[in-house]
């Protein structure tokens, strides 16, 4: 008996999703990169003077990390182009915003980003 409940407490962790901002991380690595990626575009299209912008660029910091930390142990995974370059463009803006967190993207930056992450939203789509 203690041994069916000590293997249901540690399995039960591993059939849960995960939630960060507002986003579901269902562990479909297709959708869940083109979830975060237009999640993420959004955050970068969000005006510097709009009063949620702030909590924008916290939610987005916290999504990216939720989203690396599943997928960057999986080996099916984490050889991809789609991860690499999403991986890429994650570690960039997160990388600004925890840097510089009163600043916006510099132009240039943001062009970037939201290449890389249509970019990586289509690689996903074709390797699938």
């Amino acid at each position: 008996m203690s041994i069916c409940i000590g293997l249901c407490l540690i399995l039960s962790p591993l059939g849960l999703t995960v939630e960060a901002s507002g986003a579901l991380m269902s562990g479909d690595y297709i959708s869940d990169t083109i979830s975060v990626a237009k999640s993420l575009q959004e955050t970068i299209a969000i005006p510097k003077e709009n009063e949620s912008e702030s909590e924008a660029k916290s939610e987005a910091v916290q999504l990216i990390t939720a989203y690396i930390s599943r997928y960057r142990n999986r080996s099916q995974v984490n050889r991809t182009l789609s991860y690499t370059t999403m991986q890429t463009a994650l570690n960039s803006m997160a990388g600004h915003y925890k840097t510089f967190p009163n600043r916006v993207l510099p132009d240039q930056l943001k062009e970037r980003l939201t290449n890389e992450l249509e970019k990586a939203a289509q690689l996903a789509t074709n390797e699938s």
